[in-house]
């Protein structure tokens, strides 16, 4: 199990155009630019926080608003994922972890099943955290969820958007550490009794 779980993946529109790598075991090093300050931020924590290494460079058409750009980032992201996992042989599958920040406490449920949907309940009450709106927090995780062929849960509670978005992003961070980990019991097998994900 030496091998570098590393994944790519582009996406280039007439509204976008973005390019990922990602290496699951990596450093948590980080280079990110998406042009969406908060985002660059939260995209940073989940490369810190999973120690995965993390290269993000999406160029969008910002003066129509985020919504491109955060979707296709989220879309690329969760197929260089895809990439980096391959059929999963080996891995726990499984992720369940919570995160707090001050008054706001998260929690994310990954399957890395092949079905990818998302499941998202977070009550904001602003219009933006930064430069990131906050409709498309939902939205990201459904974009990545979709494309990495992962099920993934989010839900938490807290009195402030900005420590509620950066708690359910460091929580679906590291549920996707503990699932992208090896089980040496298992020995290379696929975790599925259909034998693939």
């Amino acid at each position: 199990m030496t091998d570098e779980r590393k994944g790519t993946a582009e996406r280039e529109t007439g509204e976008t155009s973005v390019s990922v790598e990602f290496v699951v075991d990596g450093e948590g090093e980080s280079d990110v630019d998406t042009g969406v300050a908060f985002l660059d931020h939260m995209l940073e924590a989940v490369a810190k926080h999973g120690l995965f290494d993390l290269k993000v460079d999406a160029d969008g058409d910002l003066e129509t608003g985020d919504h491109h750009t955060v979707e296709d980032t989220g879309i690329v992201l969760g197929r260089a994922f895809a990439d980096a996992v391959g059929d999963g042989a080996g891995i726990e599958r499984f992720g369940d972890r919570r995160a707090p920040l001050d008054e706001a406490v998260a929690s994310a449920v990954v399957d890395i099943s092949g079905r990818g949907q998302a499941f998202v309940s977070l009550p904001l009450e602003r219009d933006a955290v930064g430069d990131l709106t906050n409709e498309m927090v939902p939205h990201f995780f459904g974009s990545f969820a979709r494309n990495a062929g992962v099920t993934l849960h989010v839900e938490g509670e807290g009195d402030n958007d900005h420590h509620l978005v950066e708690a359910a992003f460091k929580a679906f961070t590291l549920a996707l550490d503990d699932a992208t980990r090896y089980d040496e019991r298992r020995e290379g097998d696929v975790p599925s009794t259909k034998g693939e994900l």
